[in-house]
């Protein structure tokens, strides 16, 4: 309390230099360490001896001595500090993703008109907007225009459907984990990339070019039709609408028991029904629907309502599904029963009005109690009254936040 302040100083300056030689020893030479301890001892002598000016000198020649025992190690310039900070945020941000926040982008319209998924629309590119209004409309609904004009002859297999289109091997993928994408496949020719899935790279021009291919160049090999997408031909002219980009809460359940009513994000591996419609990429996606069913529910359907346990459900998502009005269209009619497509090869869980589905609950084993999930847009959504239940090892998450784009009116929290 009545030590002299140069005293003190002096004491402080001794612990610094530990500190520095215990931080830095594996940089300092053994002759720069051994200088830094004589310099120490120099110093607690002086302050033992009572003596200032003593005091002084051997400060600055130890404070001399740590400055100066490093010559080569150079203060970071802006590059290096920006290439720091960079790293830093990009390992913070995986982080959130791997254990708190994924983002996660709707795929399809089967959650309308709650979520958007994503849509394409035709367009001639005569018909398109000003290069400034189309970047605006990017940045604000998330649109964009995209024309692909084929670039060498393509034989590409035709299949037939029984209602008399066509379609051939295009496969989506993921671009940057964030972009949906697909190619074209040919017999040919290597893959051709298409800046939009595949369902709406139909929707866009890919499925009248299918037509126009088969009709003026169709061959067969090996017992397949084959048609001829010829060099110039325009594959895909029109916009995309990009699905809703929400963030979903992988943290909560962890927590908390999934709850009736709410938006969520599953993994679909082990499910039988979408993996027999889809192979194998659609069984190690993602889904996004509404919990329609948590452990120990009996699930029927009454048109246009769903009920549980024989019950009309009250939670309030749920209730707006079956009651309509806007923002759904008038022809909305609520939940219904699951309809019989020739040629899917789908378990149908709800199928007549007797149906019910059952639910496993705590009687399950741990992390096979089942859940049901369901679209919004019942009239086209393939969920739990076509392929079954959803287990709990394969939930994700609740669906929080609705990111991007901005102006459908989905922006916020979702419910």
């Amino acid at each position: 309390m009545f030590t002299a302040a140069w005293k003190k100083n002096a004491k402080i300056l001794v612990k610094g230099a530990k500190k520095f030689v215990d931080y830095k020893r594996d940089l300092l030479s053994d002759e720069r360490i051994a200088e830094i301890e004589s310099r120490k001892k120099d110093l607690i002598a002086a302050v033992k001896s009572g003596d200032r000016a003593k005091v002084d000198e051997a400060s600055k020649q130890l404070r001399a001595t740590c400055e100066h025992s490093l010559p080569r190690e150079k203060p970071q310039g802006w590059f290096e500090e920006n290439v720091e900070v960079m790293f830093v945020a990009i390992v913070i941000a995986l982080g959130l993703r791997a254990y708190y926040l994924q983002p996660f982008r709707i795929p399809t319209g089967s959650m309308q008109p709650t979520l958007n998924g994503i849509v394409g629309t035709p367009m001639k590119e005569d018909k398109w907007p000003s290069f400034p209004v189309r970047m605006a409309e990017y940045v604000l609904k998330g649109r964009s225009y995209v024309k692909v004009v084929n670039n060498e002859d393509r034989q590409v297999p035709i299949v037939r459907t029984m209602d008399g289109g066509v379609y051939t091997d295009v496969k989506d993928y993921q671009w940057f984990h964030f972009f949906s994408r697909s190619r074209l496949y040919s017999l040919n020719e290597k893959p051709l990339r298409l800046p939009a899935p595949a369902s709406q790279a139909f929707e866009v021009g890919l499925r009248d070019a299918l037509i126009e291919a088969a009709q003026s160049g169709g061959s067969k090999q090996k017992g397949q039709d084959v048609g001829l997408l010829k060099k110039g031909q325009v594959l895909l002219e029109g916009f995309i609408d990009t699905g809703d980009l929400v963030l979903v809460d992988k943290f909560s359940y962890h927590f908390r028991k999934p709850e009736r009513g709410e938006v969520f994000v599953f993994d679909t591996i082990g499910i039988k029904g979408i993996k027999d419609r889809s192979g194998e990429q659609g069984a190690g996606s993602h889904y996004i629907k509404r919990l329609v069913g948590v452990p120990g529910d009996s699930l029927s359907i009454q048109r246009p309502d769903l009920l549980v346990d024989g019950k009309i459900t009250q939670e309030p998502g749920i209730r707006r599904v079956a009651e309509g009005g806007p923002p759904f269209k008038e022809d909305h009619i609520g939940y219904h029963l699951a309809e019989r497509r020739v040629g899917d090869n789908l378990a149908i869980a709800l199928l007549n009005p007797e149906d019910t589905l059952d639910l496993d609950g705590e009687n399950a084993r741990p992390g096979m109690r089942e859940y049901a999930a369901m679209g919004d847009n019942t009239g086209n959504s393939l969920d739990s009254r076509y392929w079954g239940t959803v287990k709990e090892y394969n939930l994700v998450g609740p669906a929080l936040f609705s990111l991007w784009p901005i102006t459908t009116g989905h922006w916020g929290l979702i419910k």
